[in-house]
């Protein structure tokens, strides 16, 4: 048994890159954000507020994404999730950070949400609201999200950390246990999250479906991030013998299925609002389709749903590291457009609208990028990088071994 224990040990060599890795970007994040914050004084408050939300709702949802992801792991099983389950902690661990950075969101909401601000308050649909829309209960709203996601991230590193050095049964039922209801709540509580902060960006609209979609959105962020990460830790002992083309071919089917479920919400939300018709629903779709968004429109259609799903069904592109993290970084660049799109275009008039970008929104998602990463390869060095615990992991790694 030991033998095998040392032969998972995480090698010098690696603990070394994951330090450089986590240089680099951790120096890229600085830049960035420094910059996105000198745009405060050149561009003014709304617009860097709108960068701000860009950038840091994307990085965001991949952090509560790889929560909500490790949480279905342990309640679904399955090697796909051992081999990236060490990942998906250190993603869900940069919530004790990510989580803070809505401070901004909450302290210059006037800036950003127009229900905050006296004008907003003269409106009857609003007014209207205002059980929901008021500033305390947006506060405590955060201070229960806080409360969650930190309680369950900090349980389930703790206990995984318990089930590695026990390798006891109980350990690993109560990691299921606390799932189960972790995933009905992580749900629940995402789907209040995006209203708060980005479904009320247009406080006259509202969509059903459109809490599941950006959660579906920061999975889809979340899931390539750990693709990129298993591909580079392959590049080093032990990960280079123990992952298996069969494992990136089912994290690339897991990658194709959270593709198809983005598309497929996004074009659920069109259809139902297309064939309602109703003024106060089409209004969202008015500001995007018009003033040059269109374009941006038509790219998401094809370069977040057509393009990586013709390339997704292929297997030796799932199966080949190189093109499996090529297309995953390709996602994740991608998605940052699509965050821009739900983003921008409510800060335009309905009858007067114009395609607008700034250079913050380029700055923010590559500076809340840069730390994220940081914080990722800072977290993945603290721990041996498998569940050497877990029940099944002997199953996970001779998953696609023998024919």
């Amino acid at each position: 048994m030991t033998h095998t224990e040392i032969s998972y040990a995480t090698p010098t060599q690696l603990t070394d890159a994951l330090k450089r890795y986590r240089n680099i970007f951790a120096f890229i994040g600085l830049v960035f954000l420094v910059l996105t914050g000198a745009g405060y004084a050149i561009e003014g408050a709304q617009t860097f507020m709108r960068a701000y939300l860009v950038g840091f709702w994307m990085w965001f949802g991949a952090s509560a994404g790889c929560l909500g992801i490790l949480m279905i792991q342990y309640l679904t099983g399955g090697a796909w999730g051992i081999m990236i389950r060490r990942p998906l902690e250190a993603g869900a661990k940069t919530l004790f950070v990510m989580m803070f950075f809505f401070l901004p969101l909450l302290i210059f909401s006037k800036d950003l949400y127009v229900w905050t601000t006296p004008a907003g308050l003269a409106d009857p649909v609003i007014v209207a609201k205002n059980l929901y829309l008021n500033i305390p209960f947006l506060w405590g709203r955060w201070a229960i999200y806080l409360v969650f996601f930190l309680t369950f991230t900090f349980l389930l590193r703790k206990w995984s950390v318990e089930e590695d050095e026990t390798k006891s049964m109980a350990v690993s039922s109560k990691l299921e246990t606390l799932s189960a209801p972790g995933v009905f709540f992580f749900f629940m509580f995402m789907t209040f999250c995006c209203v708060d902060y980005m479904m009320t960006l247009e406080p006259h609209w509202y969509s059903t479906v459109y809490g599941f979609m950006l959660i579906i959105g920061g999975g889809l962020s979340a899931l390539s991030a750990m693709i990129i990460g298993v591909v580079l830790l392959a590049q080093y002992e032990p990960f280079k013998h123990l992952l298996t083309q069969k494992h990136l071919h089912d994290l690339g089917k897991l990658l194709l299925a959270f593709t198809m479920l983005w598309a497929y919400l996004n074009f659920s939300q069109l259809l139902i609002t297309w064939s309602g018709n109703l003024p106060e629903e089409i209004i969202w779709y008015i500001k995007r389709w018009n003033g040059g968004w269109g374009i941006v429109a038509t790219i998401l259609w094809l370069g977040h749903f057509v393009l990586p799903f013709l390339l997704l069904l292929s297997q030796p592109l799932k199966k080949n590291p190189k093109t499996i993290m090529a297309i995953a970084i390709y996602l994740i660049a991608i998605h940052i457009v699509d965050v821009f799109f739900l983003v921008e275009p409510n800060f335009q008039k309905w009858d007067n609208v114009h395609f607008t970008m700034s250079w913050l929104d380029i700055t923010a998602p590559l500076g809340f990028g840069g730390l994220w990463l940081a914080l990722f390869f800072g977290n993945l060095n603290d721990r041996p990088l498998l569940p050497l615990g877990a029940p099944d992991l002997q199953k996970a790694l001779n998953h696609g071994r023998h024919h």
